[in-house]
């Protein structure tokens, strides 16, 4: 009797467990498919989260005990059939029934009010577009020319009447995300606004249409959320200092916190861009985002250890950013004379961590010598070439490479690493080769980072 008493509660435990999240039924009169995809769009790609069979002449059931986070999702025959639903603000347990010779135009909903209004918006927005095709094959050009701007006109009514209508519904606010906001020409005093008090009130009230602020939005085509954040990036803060962009980021990804799917997705993305990038200035970006967003534990989405990785290399980056004064390396040259960074000839010292076993390095460290042993004695500059492989197999192939290259300007000085005052290694986050620096040899401070050889080329036209 208790085995089967246990075996009844577990049985029990079992079902309650395996209790669906969600059930998504889709009814295909004279379907020929037997399987159905279901997927959802995120960032910039799709992705397929169940698969259903059919039952009967044209039953497919999407069910499942993952959570359906709220956005855009799609079923599909992989072919060319395809419809979209939404999941926003309703248990996703609702029917579509449809036919086979045209899913959307025939989709009859039941049991999801956001998706009665986005498919009734569907059929009005494609019955205008039919419309189009039509006069097309009717009307001369002069005629459907006008009968076009017509129907645009139409077509733009038809969004703003839904996002009237229907304000609360994911469709409507997808779409008055993709409207543009209007730049004002004046300030509230009335007096005019120049160009660049335009730009910058366009930069703030950028996402002004866009709710950051609820999940949904990250689940949406990439053309709606993820290619308009990564054009403000790429493209308007193009050539803005740190000082700038920084408050634009924050001002965005703080706005998001309330969706914490945005949320962890900006925090991610925009680290790491900012982590990435070529720009030498930006490298107080990425500090900025690591401590503000990762050391300070608001990653919630993080693992200790990448926490903590964040955090470290953060603190070291911003040791090693323009304007800090560069720590002091001391380290033997071929003959074992030791040389010092802080103490080195001239004006400007060029400091260099770099290996021949290191592909890139074979390329960018002969440019920018070249570049050196051209300008060296007009700009007063020095080299500080630290070898980041002192292996007693790589320091022979580092001794050929050097003759081989005639890099011997008694300026430029070679450096063995395996000995120094300090892990240079640590000190200055070497990770990867080459890493070029250029100090200001008054005060020891950064002036330039991130140098190969057409930036070292632009910079010494610079200092001249």
């Amino acid at each position: 009797m208790k085995r089967i008493l246990i075996i009844v509660l577990m049985a029990i435990a079992t079902s309650v467990a395996a209790k669906p999240t969600y059930k998504i039924t889709l009814n295909v009169e004279n379907s020929v498919d037997t399987m159905l995809l279901m997927g959802y769009y995120y960032a910039s790609h799709t992705y397929v989260c169940d698969t259903a069979y059919r039952s009967g002449k044209g039953k497919f059931v999407f069910e499942g005990e993952k959570e359906l986070l709220p956005g855009l999702y799609f079923i599909t025959n992989n072919g060319n059939r395809y419809i979209e639903f939404v999941i926003y603000k309703e248990k996703p347990f609702f029917t579509l029934n449809t036919k086979q010779s045209g899913w959307s135009k025939n989709m009859r909903v039941k049991g999801s009010p956001q998706n009665q209004v986005m498919f009734d918006y569907q059929r009005a927005n494609n019955a205008l577009y039919d419309e189009m095709t039509a006069a097309q094959k009717r009307l001369d050009s002069a005629a459907f020319e006008q009968f076009r701007s017509n129907q645009y006109r139409r077509l733009d009514s038809l969004k703003m009447s839904l996002v009237v209508e229907h304000p609360e519904a994911m469709i409507s606010k997808m779409i008055y995300a993709t409207k543009e906001i209007d730049v004002p020409t004046q300030h509230p005093d009335g007096s005019p606004m120049s160009e660049r008090e335009r730009y910058d009130w366009y930069m703030v009230h950028f996402f002004d249409n866009i709710p950051v602020d609820d999940d949904f939005i990250i689940r949406t085509p990439k053309e709606i959320f993820h290619q308009r954040v990564m054009n403000y990036v790429e493209d308007y803060m193009k050539g803005m200092t740190p000082e700038m962009i920084i408050p634009l980021l924050d001002s965005l990804i703080d706005r998001a916190e309330p969706a914490p799917e945005v949320y962890k997705w900006l925090v991610h993305t925009m680290t790491e861009r900012f982590l990435q990038s070529p720009v030498m200035v930006y490298d107080e970006v990425y500090v900025h985002l690591a401590q503000r967003y990762y050391a300070s534990g608001k990653a919630f989405w993080a693992s200790p250890s990448v926490i903590d990785e964040q955090a470290e290399r953060a603190a070291k980056w911003e040791r090693l950013l323009v304007g800090r004064v560069a720590p002091e390396l001391i380290l033997f040259d071929t003959l074992h004379v030791a040389h010092s960074l802080h103490h080195m000839r001239g004006r400007y010292t060029l400091l260099l961590f770099w290996s021949p076993t290191c592909g890139h390095c074979r390329e960018v460290i002969p440019e920018i010598y070249t570049i050196f042993n051209r300008v060296a004695e007009t700009l007063d500059m020095s080299a500080f070439a630290i070898l980041t492989e002192p292996d007693e197999s790589t320091v022979v192939k580092w001794k050929k490479f050097l003759k081989d290259q005639n890099i011997d300007n008694p300026r430029w000085v070679n450096l063995n690493g395996a000995e120094a005052n300090v892990d240079w290694r640590e000190v200055y986050d070497v990770t990867t080769t080459p890493q070029v620096y250029l100090i200001d040899n008054k005060d020891h401070k950064f002036i330039a980072k991130k140098l190969n050889g057409s930036l070292m080329e632009q910079l010494c036209n610079q200092l001249k």
